[in-house]
């Protein structure tokens, strides 16, 4: 196991994409934030609470889950537990920041777009993610990544907060190997 971010790595890759995501709006006006269940969920919490620190406003935060617009659903290979969006403003016309723990595939984040879509319009959609590990199927790139980081498929970037995990940092795995 390698770490690739620790503790104090993850604080200042958040306090980075907190700037970049106000930056990119080119202030605060209209954005909003919503987590993909479950680590996203977190990284849009901290970026918040970052944003807010820096920019003394308190951002929208909403909790997307993405299950029922998984496209593996109806193979029978996947194993999510839908819990529920929770999402109490309206999306329609807003800056969404799009929050992940790690980028692969694009998968989570077509289906992450398609549970968007669902409640409204966006005027943008911006994908932030603390990791980025390559290996795309979808034409998806993140706007903001906390560390880039080429991986083999026999590796796996795993990230663990405090909240969830009762540890903090951000992991490349060998196939066998957990946190």
């Amino acid at each position: 196991m390698l770490t690739i971010l620790d503790g104090e790595g993850v604080r200042r890759a958040i306090t980075r994409l907190a700037m970049e995501a106000v930056e990119l709006n080119k202030g605060t006006d209209d954005l909003v934030i919503v987590g993909i269940r479950t680590r996203g969920v977190v990284f849009a919490r901290r970026l918040q609470g970052e944003i807010a620190r820096l920019e003394g406003k308190i951002l929208p935060l909403g909790i997307l889950d993405i299950a029922l617009y998984r496209d593996d659903l109806l193979e029978g290979k996947c194993d999510a537990v839908f819990k529920g969006s929770e999402i109490d403003f309206d999306i329609e016309g807003k800056n969404v920041v799009l929050c992940d723990d790690v980028l692969y595939t694009g998968r989570t984040v077509r289906a992450a777009l398609s549970a968007l879509g669902s409640l409204g319009r966006a005027k943008t959609v911006r994908l932030f993610v603390l990791a980025d590990r390559g290996h795309r199927e979808l034409p998806f790139r993140a706007d903001g990544a906390g560390k880039n980081f080429p991986t083999s498929s026999q590796e796996k970037i795993v990230v663990r907060f405090r909240e969830t995990d009762g540890k903090e940092g951000v992991y490349l795995l060998k196939k066998g190997e957990t946190v």
